[in-house]
C-alpha cells in the first residue's frame, strides 16, 4: 500500500515537472486604465520615482520600506533602490528610456525574496482628453518559476497590484 502511494506521488511530481517544462521561457503581464487627464499630467507621476510613493501599491504594503534614489531626479538614468518586508522584498529600478508623455521603460531587478531581472513598461496613449496607461512587466521565466507557476499564477498575484496602482494613479492624476 505504501509503495503504491509512493509510486503515485512520484508520478505526480514527474508530471508536474514535465508540464512545467512545456511553459514558455518568457512571461508578460499587463494591465491598463483610462485616466481623465492628459498624458502631460500623468507622465510626471510615473517618470519620477520620488512620486511613486503617492500611488505605488507596494508603498502601502510596507510603509517603513527603506528607499534610496540615485542619478537624475527623473527620466533616463533615475534609480530607485529599496529594501522592505516580505511583501515588497529588496530590489532596484532604473529608467532605461523616457519618451515624454508616451513611454517609460524600466529595468527591474528583484534581489529578495527571489532574484529576477525584468522590464517594466508604461505606455501612455492619448485619447480625447484622456490617457490610457498600459503597465506591463515582462522577462525571462526560469524553470523554477515555471514550476511555481503550475501552482500559483503570477498574473493573478502581481496583476492585482498593477490594478491597485493604476487606480491610485488615476485618482491622483484626476485631482
Amino acid at each position: 500500500m505504501v509503495e503504491t502511494i509512493l509510486i503515485i506521488v512520484a508520478l505526480l511530481v514527474v508530471a508536474v515537472l514535465i508540464y512545467a517544462a512545456t511553459k514558455p521561457n518568457t512571461f508578460r503581464l499587463q494591465r491598463s486604465i483610462v485616466i481623465n487627464a492628459l498624458p502631460e499630467q500623468v507622465f510626471p507621476l510615473i517618470n519620477d520615482f520620488h512620486r511613486w510613493s503617492d500611488w505605488s501599491p507596494w508603498e502601502k504594503k510596507d510603509v517603513t520600506m527603506k528607499k534610496s534614489h540615485r542619478g537624475p531626479v527623473e527620466g533616463k538614468g533615475a534609480v530607485l533602490e529599496w529594501e522592505g518586508n516580505k511583501d515588497v522584498g529588496t530590489g532596484r529600478m532604473e529608467v532605461l528610456e523616457s519618451v515624454p508623455s508616451s513611454k517609460i521603460l524600466i529595468r527591474l531587478d528583484f534581489l529578495k525574496p527571489f532574484e529576477a531581472h525584468n522590464r517594466a513598461e508604461f505606455a501612455l496613449v492619448r485619447g480625447a482628453g484622456t490617457t490610457e496607461v498600459r503597465w506591463a512587466m515582462y522577462g525571462p521565466q526560469p524553470y523554477m518559476m515555471k514550476v511555481m507557476g503550475v501552482f500559483c499564477s503570477m498574473d493573478k498575484m502581481v496583476g492585482k497590484d498593477f490594478e491597485d496602482g493604476l487606480a491610485s494613479l488615476k485618482a491622483i492624476a484626476e485631482n
